[in-house]
């Protein structure tokens, strides 16, 4: 399988497990946390995978940055996470920098 689908298959699981961490309430929520768990170790196997036709620190910058992006607006969609302009202009910012990185790559 390509390193890209692997770092992408990465993002979401990442993106599911720190959405769950969220959900558990301090591992208190049985199922959340269990959750946040499983979906981690599969993360971070999905990312050690893609870095064995990606450079590590393209990888790591695009994991990061997309999940952060992704995570941002669930948390303004489904939490209810202020948004405003300024945070809206960073998270661009996160993604024009992870853009310019993968097309460096």
């Amino acid at each position: 399988m390509n390193g890209w689908i692997y770092l992408a298959l990465g993002i979401v699981t990442e993106v599911a497990g720190t959405f769950c961490m969220k959900l558990s309430h301090g591992f208190t929520k049985l199922v959340p946390s269990v959750l946040f768990i499983v979906f981690f170790a599969i993360a971070l196997s999905l990312i050690n995978l893609s870095m064995k036709t990606i450079d590590m620190s393209i990888a790591y910058a695009i994991w990061s940055g997309v999940g952060i992006a992704i995570l941002t607006i669930l948390g303004i969609v489904f939490l209810g996470e202020p948004v405003s302009t300024l945070r809206l202009l960073f998270i661009g910012m996160i993604v024009v920098g992870v853009v310019g990185l993968h097309a460096q790559a």
